[in-house]
């Protein structure tokens, strides 16, 4: 396989990463809404693994958003700690993409 991941990256608009990254945060603010709506009717729910897992994955913005609106997951600790961190995590790699790649 020919070429490195900034290769990769150079070849995607920032609009486009935007766009993406934005979905994906969106996609990420209803999983939390719908957990909320799940845990409200005692239905199966969501594993807090699969939220921080979403969160981590460059979708902190929209899991802070869904904690906060849906006021979901704000007594536990584990949430409070690491949603904000991957938050910032997530906007310093957008930053980092729009400043250092070229864009």
């Amino acid at each position: 396989m020919e070429g490195s991941f900034a290769e990769l990256l150079s070849s995607v608009s920032f609009p486009k990463l935007l766009l993406v990254f934005l979905a994906w945060n969106l996609l990420v603010f209803f999983l939390y809404g719908a957990d909320k709506l799940k845990a409200k009717k005692g239905a199966w729910r969501i594993s807090e693994k699969t939220l921080l897992l979403c969160a981590l994955l460059l979708g902190g913005v929209g899991a802070f958003a869904g904690m906060k609106v849906f006021r979901h997951k704000t007594k536990h600790m584990s949430f409070n700690i690491l949603v904000p961190v991957f938050a910032l995590l997530s906007l310093a790699a957008m930053y980092y993409l729009y400043t250092k790649t070229g864009w």
